[in-house]
């Protein structure tokens, strides 16, 4: 029997994402359609990361995905590293526009703008937004979900009175970042600092989490920019500061995107198809029914309590009551990455239990139906932490493999600090 995730992993990758039915192709070059499980997939995501805005004061807003070419004139080093993958809107109907728009590739120079209204005092500041978009990015060679012409981000903009507070606040988005992708996409990051060519265009310094794919490839998940005061003084964002005197402000901009969701599927993706983390899995718990359960009312009326009492605690559960066959279903199930599944028949109506099967693990238990709601949230649980610390294994076993040919490595943060450090981080996607 052949392994496609060994012999061809991006040919695995794609027929995954496509029987799992997350996505579909679009008829626009490099973009895809993002289907329910796959649009739910990244709505978890946001519900996790707003939380951390949260409690930071941070706010969502919204600003148009039209650029006016010469904001991004304005800060010559930014509008370089973009240029190549610019779509230009030049024309609308047969009249030629005055000054072409870039479609978004990212929004500092908009925000920027925004921020020299917006800002005049030390006591506007901090200033903290953050917006969740689409950006354009017109790629070569392009993968659903990890590298796409149009793809879905969040990018965090804000502007401080010191380099100090700024600093703290590009460290401390790195930080919330790894503890999203670590804590609930269960996949372990690499905190490290980009080298001058890999840095954003007119960054000071810029921050990464890298992660490490089952094929020993890395994903850059998330990056925070320092700015320093580079497109404070192209925009002209000046503060009377304390001592009654103007300067500029000192920024950063930070983002991840739905990249993270190629990610997921790279890191715990199986043979069999997708292995969902239990916090971001669109559907966490399936009820099947077997046997001649048609006949049986009592088993679907059962397994209706089940799911009620399921949903009570919160978790995310459907009933399967299509007329397919339970082994097309447990296929189909498991090809999906639900993380638990519950199979129930007349024998088990009849013994008050129910058969359980975790995803990730390849025996299945019976269970009382007495308690078991509890028995499920504890190995959700259980099985969010067994997908991290594996996938921490196969990251720690690979560390220290050499690449041939040899590539720039990034810089290890220890105590918020930059250190140098040797790491597995070369090939990437």
């Amino acid at each position: 029997m052949t392994n496609l995730q060994k012999e061809d992993f991006s040919k695995w990758y794609l027929q995954t994402i496509q029987k799992a039915d997350l996505m579909d192709y679009s008829p626009v070059r490099g973009c895809i359609i993002f289907k329910p499980d796959g649009w739910e997939l990244w709505e978890h995501i946001q519900e996790d990361f707003n939380k951390y805005l949260k409690t930071q004061d941070i706010r969502n807003v919204y600003f148009p995905m039209l650029i006016p070419k010469h904001f991004l004139e304005k800060e010559e080093e930014h509008v370089e590293g973009f240029a190549p993958e610019l779509p230009w809107l030049t024309k609308v109907g047969d009249e030629e526009l005055e000054e072409p728009y870039a479609l978004r590739p990212t929004s500092e120079t908009l925000i920027g703008d925004a921020f020299s209204n917006w800002i005049n005092s030390y006591r506007d500041l901090p200033y903290e937004i953050n917006q969740w978009a689409n950006v354009f990015r017109w790629e070569k060679k392009t993968m659903p979900f990890l590298r796409t012409s149009e793809f879905l981000w969040q990018e965090g903009h804000t502007a401080h009175e010191t380099e100090e507070s700024a600093r703290e606040r590009t460290m401390g988005v790195l930080e919330a970042y790894a503890t999203l992708i670590e804590d609930t996409l269960a996949i372990p990051v690499y905190r490290g600092q980009k080298t001058p060519s890999e840095r954003f265009a007119g960054a000071v310094d810029t921050y990464s989490v890298e992660a490490m794919m089952r094929d020993g490839k890395a994903v850059q998940a998330g990056t925070s920019h320092y700015l320093g005061q580079n497109f404070a003084e192209a925009f002209d964002i000046k503060f009377l500061n304390r001592n009654n005197e103007h300067d500029h402000v000192y920024t950063t901009s930070w983002g991840i995107s739905t990249r993270l969701i190629g990610s997921l599927i790279m890191v715990h993706g199986d043979e069999q198809g997708l292995v969902l983390p239990p916090k971001v899995a669109p559907t966490q718990v399936i009820l099947i029914p077997v046997g001649p359960w048609q006949k049986k009312p009592e088993i679907l009326d059962r397994l209706k309590e089940l799911k009620a009492s399921l949903v009570e605690k919160g978790l995310r559960v459907r009933i399967d009551t299509t007329d397919n066959t339970p082994g097309y279903k447990f296929n189909e199930w498991e090809l999906k990455g639900a993380p638990l599944r519950i199979e129930f028949g007349p024998r088990d109506l009849e013994n008050n239990q129910a058969v359980i099967k975790m995803r990730d693990l390849a025996d299945k238990e019976s269970v009382s139906l007495d308690g078991i709601e509890e028995h499920i949230v504890a190995q959700l649980d259980v099985m969010q932490k067994r997908l991290f610390e594996s996938a921490q294994k196969r990251y720690t076993a690979n560390e220290n493999i050499p690449f041939n040919p040899p590539v720039e490595k990034t810089v290890d943060i220890v105590n918020g600090k930059p250190a140098k450090h040797t790491v597995w981080i070369a090939r990437a996607y």
